[in-house]
């Protein structure tokens, strides 16, 4: 995990390690709430992104598989972000199963109890691992943490500004980019035969 204080506010910028994303979403048995992280740290969506995704938002392109944000809660413009295959599966699984149309929310919340969601899961991971970073983690590191991610396994940064629909690199940066994550570190580390 790594943490970086706001230049102006209380609390913490917070990047989660894979392992720790790993805990984080083994927290949520509920698969709406499980649909929600992972459209949060696996494709970088925002809260208020994450309450419109609908089964017919997932789509099979000449890219790959691809979510479709149709409004984006900041830019209000359309984009595609990759999502992965359990995920796809998951939610278009949902929209086969439940009475409700194809083009209906799956996560049917409000995007204060995805906060609510996240602070239960976080102060949970609190007690059970004695990491006080935990603490800071809010639903927006989740975007966070999925930036930082793409940018460690070297995926262009304008790439990763068109999936998370930045409007500019500059925005990436200062606000997203991260220090390296522990695995971008550790692969480095493995380059210096005297560490």
């Amino acid at each position: 995990m790594n943490l970086e204080s706001y230049p102006d506010d209380d609390g913490m910028k917070v990047w989660l390690s894979e392992r720790e994303v790993g805990q984080l979403l083994d927290q949520f048995d509920d698969t709406e709430k499980r649909i929600a992280m992972g459209l949060g740290v696996r494709c970088g969506l925002r809260s208020d992104e994450v309450v419109r995704v609908a089964p017919d938002h997932v789509a099979d392109t000449d890219a790959g598989r691809m979510l479709r944000v149709w409004r984006s809660a900041k830019t209000d413009k359309y984009r595609e972000t990759p999502i992965p295959p359990n995920l796809a599966t998951t939610i278009r699984t949902v929209g086969d199963v439940r009475d409700e149309p194809t083009d209906a929310p799956v996560v049917d919340v409000s995007t204060r109890t995805l906060r609510r969601w996240t602070a239960a899961a976080t102060d949970e991971l609190l007690d059970e691992t004695e990491e006080p970073g935990w603490e800071y983690v809010g639903f927006h590191d989740l975007r966070r943490t999925w930036a930082t991610s793409l940018r460690s396994e070297d995926v262009d940064a304008m790439v990763v500004c068109d999936w998370g629909g930045w409007d500019d690199l500059e925005t990436f940066l200062d606000h997203y980019r991260g220090t390296h994550s522990p695995e971008a570190q550790r692969r480095e580390r493995e380059k210096v035969t005297w560490l």
